[in-house]
């Protein structure tokens, strides 16, 4: 008890935050892998959001500005997918499906 009462309560706030900023930005290594394009303005989105509410002090606004980017990530790794152009007529997606964990291709034409 007497570590609790010598952590300022801001502390575990940022604790949360770090962990959702780092959270995010391992999600975008893994979802657009190979895509510098994207990697790179990911990356930018993620940073300048975190850093224009860097001084929100709201318990309120901090719990719900951390569960729009939960809520990213869950899109991020459960909807996104990467195409690749193969052929001049044909494009291959690779879609890694969570819950049956296995890879699903799918060819379009």
């Amino acid at each position: 008890m007497y570590l609790l009462a010598a952590v300022p309560p801001w502390a575990f706030n940022l604790q949360r935050v770090l962990k959702l900023f780092k959270l995010l930005h391992r999600t975008r290594q893994e979802v657009f892998k190979n895509d510098t394009r994207a990697l790179e303005a990911a990356r930018q989105k993620i940073n300048e959001e975190f850093k224009n509410n860097q001084n929100e002090t709201s318990e309120e606004k901090i719990n719900e500005l951390l569960k729009i980017a939960s809520d990213v990530e869950v899109i991020l790794r459960t909807s996104v997918i990467q195409a690749v152009h193969t052929d001049s007529d044909k494009i291959c997606s690779v879609a890694f499906c969570l819950r049956e964990e296995v890879y699903v291709h799918l060819r379009l034409n």
